[in-house]
Formats: structure tokens, sequence, C-alpha cells
């Protein structure tokens, strides 16, 4: 590998960037227009963030799939993208939720699911997997440690840094695809070991909701990398935390003591400690306090796993649905609904399991005003983005307003 001379217009102002020659070859038109413009890409935010050289990916997930987040204009971006020379994939790139269920109609109006079908149609033609969820690790992409990634959905990139122990920074929608179509992205930020190491040491005192711990955390941190001890946790309480961290803040990484992959791996000595307490969490339980009654009820952000389908399926089996109740609606992958076809058919008699999108990047507000979940995630993104006064409570407590 070698610096080579790079045309300085495509790079915004840089003029290096080490290169082999077969990515050079790409930068100058060689495998097409759409590589070219791809490399170009990777180069300049490689240049930007300082990083030496492109590193080979093993997949890409892939946001910027709903047509309510995209609009008309981000549409025609991807489909003139797709229609360029040499614009395919080269690895493994599966999709972010998208605006509504591939399979069946929700609450989205018609000219919404005919948008949207054309958005996933030039991701297709891309080669890109219709495999559309949050979760690409519980639906058949799950990385191993050490693994280099371009992800782009906050709460995955989370997951697959932290629980995983593979590598990916927090991609943009455009740089995720872009990634995806060479193979590589720029070596920087979370790709480096020296990056990864935690700035802060929570100390959590008492058996907490993760979900709220994370929108706690999260909102205090923003971009640094938290530590955690005494915490007791799942792999679905992990999922969680790592979600909610990621909505209130911009967290992409964190290490929980004797549970994430490498937390063993830095000295904690001499970094700010914080306590957390059943009281701290309770502040955060008032903050999210409303004082109307819910219209619907949204559980899956992120998607649920089979597990979660299942405890869902175990609080509503063998109860009568009230004759006045939220709507309820469950989000998960595909995949997973495939495997846990028993408790989709318990919960479907109170309510509907809708796969490919979830209720933040689905057009909810054409429908309902009023949302109660038990994610901590989605209580950070519904006001924003669906327009909803939200309600936050565990879950046990939510099935309870169904039967």
């Amino acid at each position: 590998m070698s610096p080579v001379q790079v045309r300085p217009a495509a790079l915004f102002g840089f003029d290096l960037m080490y290169l082999t020659k077969e990515e050079e070859s790409i930068l100058e038109g060689e495998k097409g227009e759409g590589p070219a413009k791809a490399m170009e890409l990777l180069v300049a935010l490689g240049k930007i963030y300082q990083a030496d050289k492109l590193i080979p990916i093993q997949s890409a997930q892939i946001a910027g799939v709903s047509y309510k987040t995209m609009g008309d204009a981000g549409l025609e971006f991807v489909k003139d993208f797709g229609d360029k020379e040499g614009a395919k994939v080269s690895v493994r790139s599966m999709l972010n939720p998208a605006g509504m269920d591939l399979e069946s109609e929700g609450y989205e109006p018609e000219d919404f699911r005919i948008k949207q079908k054309e958005l996933i149609d030039a991701y297709e033609k891309m080669g890109v997997k219709l495999s559309c969820t949050c979760t690409p690790y519980l639906a058949g992409n799950r990385p191993d440690g050490g693994e280099h990634l371009a992800w782009s959905e906050s709460s995955a990139v989370s997951f697959a840094n932290s629980v995983l122990g593979a590598r990916t920074n927090r991609e943009g929608g455009p740089s995720a695809l872009m990634a995806a179509i060479i193979g590589k992205t720029p070596n920087y930020g979370l790709h480096l070991k020296e990056n990864r190491r935690p700035d802060v040491v929570y100390e959590v005192k008492d058996e907490v909701s993760p979900s709220l711990l994370g929108y706690l955390v999260g909102g205090e941190v923003g971009e640094k990398v938290p530590y955690f001890r005494g915490l007791s946790i799942s792999e679905d309480g992990l999922k969680s935390l790592g979600a909610a961290m990621a909505a209130t803040g911009s967290v992409a990484m964190y290490h929980v003591e004797d549970v994430t992959l490498e937390a063993g791996d830095f000295s904690v000595e001499g970094l700010e400690k914080i306590e957390i307490d059943t009281e701290d969490i309770e502040g955060v339980k008032n903050e999210l306090k409303e004082t109307s009654d819910p219209d619907v009820i949204v559980i899956g952000c992120p998607h649920l796993s089979d597990r979660e389908l299942k405890k869902v399926a175990d609080l509503l089996e063998g109860k009568q649905k009230k004759e006045e109740t939220p709507d309820l609606y469950i989000y998960t992958s595909r995949k997973v609904k495939d495997r846990s076809q028993e408790a989709v058919k318990i919960i479907e008699k109170f309510g509907k399991v809708i796969t490919d999108t979830c209720m933040v990047v689905s057009p909810l507000e054409e429908k309902y005003r009023v949302a109660a979940t038990n994610s901590g995630k989605a209580a950070a993104y519904l006001p924003k983005l669906a327009d909803q006064k939200v309600i936050h409570a565990d879950l046990k407590t939510l099935m309870e307003m169904v039967v």
C-alpha cells in the first residue's frame, strides 16, 4: 500500500489518501460510475476523520429505508444511484426497518405504500437483502468479535460493538450504502481499539430497568463510552440498554463489567464514577408519565427477540381481551416471527404482530395520538418523529391494559 494522489475536487479540498492500486482504479471509474462515486465518498469521509486507509468489512446494515424519513428527495437519490453502472453491493447487506410491513397493510395511506415499495425496489436492485430490521443479529447476521462492519442503525451499532465485540462506527445511510458497494470502510473511530476504552463508570446500586437506565445515562454521556458496574442483565436487557442510550445520547458502545466482551480489556482506574439507584430511575419514570389514556400500545423498539415474543404471549395466554382496549402492535423481524409461530398465534388474538417496520419510522401519527411503550428508545423518538404523547411502563403493566 502506498500514498497516491487523488482528484482534489472529489475530496472537497483533501489531496492525499492511502489507497491500493485496486482502490485507485475504482476511484478512477474502471468498475463503473457507481463504485467510483461510492469510493469518492468513502475517501472523503476517511480524510475528514483522518483515517489512514480503507479496511474490508464483513457486512453492511443500511438506514434510510423508510419513506417517512427519506421523502421524495431521498427516494430519488437511492433510485438514481441504483441506476449507475456497477452499483451493486459486494458484501452481505441488510436494510433498517421500512415505513410499513411489506406483506401486510397497516395504518399507512395507500400513496405512502406505493412510494415505500419504490424505495425498497431500488435497494433490491442493488442486491441488498430485504430483511428490514434493526436487529440483524437476531435475523441471521450475528457478527463475531473483531469483525469490521458498516452498520447504521443506532441500536444495532451499539449491540454489535458492545455485546458482540464487532467494530463499527455509527454510519449514516449513504456511507453504509457506499461501504456496501465497495466492501470497505475508512479505518477510524470505533474500528480502532484505543477509541473503545471507557470514559466514565456508572455504579448501579439497585436492580433497575435497563431501558430506563439507558434513557437516563444516554442523556448524560452523549457520545462517551460508559462502563457499568453492579449490573445483572440478560442479552435482551443489553439490547434495550444500548438502544435507549443511543436514542437519548449518541452512545455507540458501552461496557458492562463481567458481562460484555471487552469490559476486561481496559482499566477504569481514575475515571469519573457516578452512582445510580432506584431514586434516579424514579425520576425518569416521572419524566415519562402522561395523564392521557393511550390509544395504542407499541412493543418492539428494537425489534423483539424470540424470547421477548414468548414473554408477551405468556402474559396474554388464557386471558380474555377487555371490551375497550388500546390497539396493540408488536414489532419484530420477519425471521423471528417465522420462528415464533406459536407465540404469534396467541398474540394475534389481542393485537397484531408486524414485521419490516417499527412504530418510530412508520406513520403512526396517521391514526394515533398517545402511545404506551416499554421502550426507552421509543419514548425518546416518538414525540419527535411520530408526534406522539408517550407513556412508559413495564411489559406486564402494558399487557394488563389489554386483558
